[in-house]
């Protein structure tokens, strides 16, 4: 596989939503590396990372900058760049050697040991294309800006050695403030960064100042030892961690070395006043344990990830086509990178989602639903991570409404909603309610069962029971899309409801409740039917239903398709595919007939509404033009312009896992009518 596609902004090394790092250029070596962050705080937005190579004697540059020296370091040409679900590779030419570099997160959703370990891979294979032996050794470094917020912060640093020999050099602010920094545009300033060096590497390193690239470039030497001036702040002689990888000579045969970053933040979250580390802690893992395992598992978990790659990029190109495999493919690992793993006091497993670049929030129910998608393809369980901390504050006497919440918190503390600063008109009702019940009838259909329903069987009651009085025609209200401003008698938020209380419906049959399953499901139909004579204009239906000649995209119907609940008849999904399809402009059909600003996510949502694949195709394409052209250089921005691919806002959200709501429609799912 080659993308043809240029992404606005290239994964390189993805774990959560601090220890992530893109490029945001067309060639590796056009600009620094940085945190997805960075276009707010350009400066302290860069994460350091300089890789040079040099070639019987000369020097080349094939990443980031190398400041002072720049003028000094041609690059080599880079000749490929191929986007996987898990891997970034870039091919790089030059002095008759080809270099492949290659960035491997082992986010599997299936081994929540190797997702929730905070290591990543780049790997260096170098071989000759002109038939000679050539010298060669790899210079590559990273900076302590990974590990502050502010240049000004002051960093120490330390090295040790591992078993097996491996050379572990690690870099942290001094002060440590452990869970303090809470906010959006925000970087980790606690916990250590490690570089690892495997023995076998045949590698020299050192902690020093970022003035020793030049040193290298001049005299092919690295300080003897490591820089002993410390504390210093990151902006005073920036801190580097430096390796050199010698692949003495060098022939057609490749040669293969790697390194492991990884990134320990002592705790992780803070849950309802509670610190919580890692999952990777859970069972009693050290940190020395877990930078240890991620040298030994090196081999085992490079080849998963490649069996994973190959196999979602034949499903993706199966089931949409080569632009919607590139578009996955992009947007796996930012999906599941806005998330943090833990485990809560009672041993259970919570999927905590930052709202990167829109508010910061934590746990967000209105963030989480778009993205399960993915989570549904590969691990259900981990939907139930993202659940649990809205069943946990709903019961708490700090909740004082009866509907679902928006949030538990401000990413990393999740001791509470904040969004709208906890007044009714702030909040979300009827979007919030009807997003739980979905998602929960979606887990217990993946799964095949219902005790998780059956657990919180009292909320989701409550849940129910709120839609029926409130959802049919939705008071003046935000629903999910709230750049858009409140809206009253919101023609999708009341499909939203009525799937709400079908869901309800399924959850009912499950559990074996046959006389409130005949209930609900009746009530959702004739809702159904109410719905399609208020929303009915003449060729499509409306946005809200006292407007004449407006329209919307109805995305939240795709549930009744995928559950399928058959709610709604099939005219409705023809008659707005229909409609849809000549609305388009170059880069997406609108989001509705008031602005020409579109939504990713749903714009797959309704595709996924299409009978014919054709008419998918023709919906989700713009989307991959979109990304090919836009001039915003950033991680996938959910939120953009169809005229002209400007992003409005938003950027590296994990909703992007709602692109794959087309490879869910694939799925056998119970059928809540049987």
């Amino acid at each position: 596989m080659e993308n043809s596609m240029r992404p606005p902004a290239v994964p390189l090394l993805n774990v959560d939503p601090y220890f992530n790092a893109w490029s945001s250029s067309d060639h590796l070596y056009d600009d620094h590396v940085h945190h997805w962050t960075y276009d707010e705080h350009r400066d302290s937005g860069i994460f350091g990372m300089v890789g040079m190579i040099r070639i019987d004697g000369e020097v080349w540059r094939f990443m980031g900058k190398v400041s002072d020296a720049e003028e000094e370091v041609n690059n080599l040409e880079q000749l490929q760049l191929t986007v996987k679900p898990l891997s970034t590779i870039y091919i790089f030419q030059g002095a008759g050697i080809k270099l492949q570099v290659d960035f491997t997160t082992p986010l599997l959703l299936n081994d929540l040991d190797a997702l929730s370990r905070p290591a990543s891979y780049v790997t260096f294979d170098v071989w000759a294309d002109d038939g000679k032996e050539h010298d060669v050794q790899i210079y590559f470094d990273v900076t302590a800006e990974w590990c502050v917020h502010d240049k000004k912060q002051q960093v120490r640093w330390s090295r040790s050695t591992l078993e097996d020999n491996i050379a572990d050099m690690c870099i942290g602010t001094v002060d440590q403030p452990i869970l303090e920094r809470t906010g959006d545009d925000t970087r980790i300033d606690w916990g250590y960064f490690h570089l690892l060096v495997p023995q076998a590497s045949n590698a020299v390193s050192v902690i020093h100042a970022s003035n020793i690239r030049k040193q290298w470039i001049q005299t092919n030497s690295l300080p003897n030892e490591d820089d002993r001036h410390m504390p210093r702040s990151v902006e005073e002689n920036t801190p580097v961690m430096a390796v050199v990888l010698d692949f003495k000579s060098v022939d057609a045969t490749k040669e293969t070395k790697f390194l492991t970053l990884a990134y320990d933040d002592i705790d992780s979250i803070e849950y309802f006043h509670q610190r919580l580390p890692g999952y990777w802690k859970g069972n009693g893992q050290t940190t020395d344990q877990m930078l240890q395992l991620s040298i030994t598992d090196y081999s085992k978990l490079k080849k998963a990830c490649h069996e994973f790659n190959e196999s979602m990029i034949q499903e993706t190109t199966d089931v949409g086509g080569t632009k919607y495999r590139d578009i996955t493919s992009l947007v796996y690992r930012q999906a599941v990178a806005a998330h943090k793993l833990v485990l809560d006091d009672k041993g259970e497993l919570l999927f905590l989602s930052k709202e990167n670049n829109s508010n910061g929030c934590i746990g967000t129910v209105d963030i989480s639903y778009p993205s399960i998608p993915l989570f549904l393809l590969y691990n259900p369980e981990l939907v139930k991570g993202m659940m649990r901390p809205i069943f946990r504050y709903s019961r708490s006497d700090d909740w004082p409404f009866e509907f679902a919440p928006h949030d538990v918190g401000v990413y990393p503390v999740a001791n509470g909603n904040v969004y709208g600063e906890n007044k009714l008109e702030n909040q979300m009702p009827i979007e919030e309610c009807g997003n739980m019940l979905i998602m929960m009838t979606a887990v217990c259909l993946a799964e095949g069962e219902a005790t998780f329903a059956e657990e919180n069987w009292d909320l989701l009651t409550q849940w129910a029971q709120y839609l029926e009085k409130n959802g049919l025609d939705p008071g003046n209200q935000l629903c999910t899309d709230d750049f858009a401003g409140h809206l009253a008698h919101n023609a999708n938020l009341s499909i939203k409801a009525i799937i709400g209380i079908g869901s309800y419906g399924i959850l009912c049959e499950l559990l074996g409740k046959k006389e409130e399953k005949k209930k609900y499901i009746a009530l959702a139909q004739q809702m159904a039917t109410k719905w399609e004579e208020m929303a009915i204009d003449d060729d499509h239906y409306k946005l809200t239903f006292e407007q004449a000649d407006t329209w919307s995209l109805k995305y939240n119907l795709v549930w009744d398709v995928i559950f399928p609940l058959n709610l709604f008849s099939k005219e409705v999904r023809e008659r707005e595919i229909s409609y849809y399809l000549p609305k388009r402009n170059r880069f997406g059909t609108p989001l509705d007939s008031r602005e020409t600003y579109t939504k990713a996510d749903w714009l797959v949502w309704v595709a996924t509404l299409a009978d014919q694949k054709e008419d998918a195709n023709a919906l989700i394409e713009p989307l991959w033009l979109y990304l090919n052209e836009t001039e915003d250089r950033v991680p996938f921005s959910d939120w953009f312009d169809t005229k002209s691919a400007k992003r409005l806002n938003f950027k590296n959200r994990s909703v992007v896992g709602g692109l794959f709501m087309l490879m869910l429609k694939e799925t056998n799912w119970k059928t809540a009518n049987a």
